[in-house]
């Protein structure tokens, strides 16, 4: 099977020749510059052998435009960025979000290194899936108020708050439908809100559930993915969305994996703890291999961390990943 037919036979729910995997991780130092991404993105997919590109941009960008200024000095130690400054810190800040143009910024940026990776596997005549990584609009409006959003609620600021998610909405929206129309295959949806550690699900329900419908509405891909970010994710809100692969931190937060496949009739992307990746720990990564495998008896399944793999990378691990993962398949499904 070639790597697009793997894929397709997950989302059908089938077992596939071999179970597809992907990995992914960020490029501190170099994600803001569109060719070497592009560039550093196809060699990490050669090296690795996945069965599907998840774009790595760094995890600020949508909030670039929008004239914020972000620390990236600590990701390369395995932190987080940081965000310096912002235009967002009260109530009435909220006005001044606007709808960015994606043809220009940080936005057009992203759309070009998109391109470039797009144009490399083209021109080795590969069919492996490009999936384009994307923020929820409550995300994006997380990250520009300095996570202070539900303290301008309590301020009075609902509205003015809604009037700059639609903005964000229809700026995230324009640049997915772009993303696809370029030929990416489809949109990875990343939520860092829909837990509830973070807010509660009326918010979730009324400030998130319409926004990321519509985004992922726009996205004319066959492979969309909701990424469930967090440790108590609202899975009774999330599992009816309108995607075909759902992702989220599987053995940090419920459900199970074969719970989560009843309850969502969707194909699965998780089964890997990334932090067990990055501290090199084989027998617990084999383990989860094997219950990933052993719980979806391989059907409707896309091998993966929960999130992103942390720094620092170890070469050899990630590339014993997809070893242990034939070791594990072939003792598991052998006729």
């Amino acid at each position: 099977m070639t790597k697009a037919e793997r894929i397709r036979a997950a989302l059908r729910g089938e077992r596939p020749d071999r179970v597809p995997y992907a990995l992914w991780s960020h490029f501190p130092g170099f994600d803001r510059d569109p060719v070497r991404l592009a560039q550093e993105s196809w060699k990490f997919y050669k090296k690795l052998d996945i069965d599907l590109i998840k774009t790595m941009n760094n995890g600020m960008y949508p909030i670039e435009d929008l004239g914020c200024e972000i620390d990236y000095s600590e990701v390369p130690k395995g932190g987080v960025a940081r965000l310096v400054s912002t235009p967002v810190h009260e109530v009435a800040d909220w006005d001044k979000i606007e709808v960015c143009d994606v043809t220009k910024g940080a936005l057009a940026r992203e759309l070009h290194s998109l391109e470039l990776l797009l144009e490399e596997r083209d021109k080795a005549g590969d069919d492996v899936p490009v999936i384009f990584t994307c923020f929820s609009p409550l995300t994006i409006a997380d990250k520009v108020s300095g996570k202070h959003w539900q303290e301008h609620i309590e301020q009075g600021g609902m509205d003015r708050i809604k009037g700059a998610m639609e903005k964000i909405t229809e700026t995230t929206c324009n640049l997915v439908r772009r993303a696809t129309e370029m030929g990416a295959d489809g949109i990875f949806l990343a939520s860092q809100i829909s837990n509830y550690d973070v807010t509660t699900i009326d918010c979730y329900r009324e400030l998130g559930v319409p926004y990321d419908c519509r985004v992922i509405e726009a996205s004319k891909g066959w492979v969309n993915i909701l990424h469930a970010h967090g440790n108590d994710i609202m899975f009774e809100l999330l599992k009816d969305y309108p995607v075909n692969v759902f992702n989220w931190h599987v053995g940090d937060s419920l459900p199970d994996m074969d719970e989560c496949a009843l309850l969502t009739g969707k194909c699965l992307m998780g089964g890997l703890q990334r932090f067990d990746i990055t501290n090199r720990k084989h027998n617990a990564v084999r383990n989860q291999i094997f219950r990933a495998l052993k719980a979806t008896d391989g059907k409707g399944l896309i091998l993966t961390p929960g999130c992103v793999i942390r720094y620092p990378l170890d070469e050899e691990m990630l590339a014993s990943v997809r070893k242990m993962k034939e070791e594990v398949e072939d003792k598991l499904f052998c006729d």
